[in-house]
């Protein structure tokens, strides 16, 4: 019997001792403890693993080329409700440290949707919608969120516009929301970074150039949606504009419907 608690934070050699399984990879298997270990590791990936509310949508073993719900562990995930195999699930939130979420199962049906890979090339991916058998999962801390959405974000903005826009048209526009003390809403750092890009430095509601530069030099724009996530908005290049501070504060406080028109106009003019 596996000796954790949901929140329990352990490094890689105590995961390989207890579950005896590899020191290596997203997905392991331990077949002396018959048991697979996923891990969601939000530090090395830019973006994939998505969480909507109590539902982790985990995207299965292959880092390049057309994944297969056949090859080696995304077979026994999809099989793991009849197989007799537990499926223990761990997050990745700092570097080296693995936090345990608990005991996890098939929630609905795995599918395949479209992502980039390593080299930006679209390919298919199995995805697999995995859930707490106990429903004792952690709530993850606000600032470790940010943080994490910070690092992506950092990550995006190296890409070009065009590699940008290929990543970000390939998002299905339904942000992930996982709860911390708030619903926090997880952002497709390639769509921010675009929004960014495409602006120029200019605010796209009063084109007028960012009120100053951010330390690594970039002109500072905050990104908008203008049907807004919380109104069910979509997280696509066709929703988002990158706005002066100023101007993103006044359209979350007035959302005139002269200044959404405009903004409206100058996406379809974007894309």
């Amino acid at each position: 019997m596996i000796q954790l608690s949901p929140g329990d934070v352990i490094d890689n050699k105590e995961l390989t001792d207890i579950f005896k399984c590899s020191p290596q990879g997203g997905m392991r298997r331990g077949k002396r403890t018959n048991t697979l270990v996923i891990v969601s590791n939000h530090v090395k990936s830019l973006y994939g693993d998505r969480w909507e509310g109590d539902v982790l949508h985990y995207i299965g073993m292959g880092m390049n080329g057309q994944q297969s719900f056949d090859y080696m562990q995304n077979k026994t995930l999809f099989h793991s409700q009849s197989n007799g195999v537990e499926v223990h699930l761990f997050e990745v939130f700092k570097e080296k440290e693995y936090t345990y979420q608990g005991q996890v199962q098939l929630i609905e049906e795995p599918y395949v949707k479209q992502e980039p890979d390593e080299g930006g090339q679209l390919r298919n991916v199995c995805v697999f919608p995995v859930g707490q058998v106990s429903n004792h999962g952690i709530k993850v801390e606000e600032g470790t969120l940010e943080e994490l959405e910070e690092k992506a974000r950092s990550k995006a903005s190296k890409l070009s516009k065009n590699e940008l826009y290929e990543r970000a048209k390939a998002s299905e526009g339904r942000p992930g929301y996982r709860e911390s003390k708030t619903t926090h809403h997880q952002r497709n750092p390639y769509v921010i970074e675009y929004a960014k890009k495409w602006a120029d430095g200019i605010c796209q509601l009063c084109e007028q150039p960012a009120p100053f530069f951010s330390k690594d030099g970039s002109p500072y724009l905050e990104t908008h949606h203008i049907e807004w996530l919380a109104r069910g908005g979509k997280d696509t290049v066709e929703n988002t504009v990158a706005l002066c501070p100023n101007c993103h504060k006044k359209m979350h406080i007035l959302d005139a419907s002269v200044d959404v028109i405009t903004l409206k106009e100058k996406v379809t003019g974007n894309v």
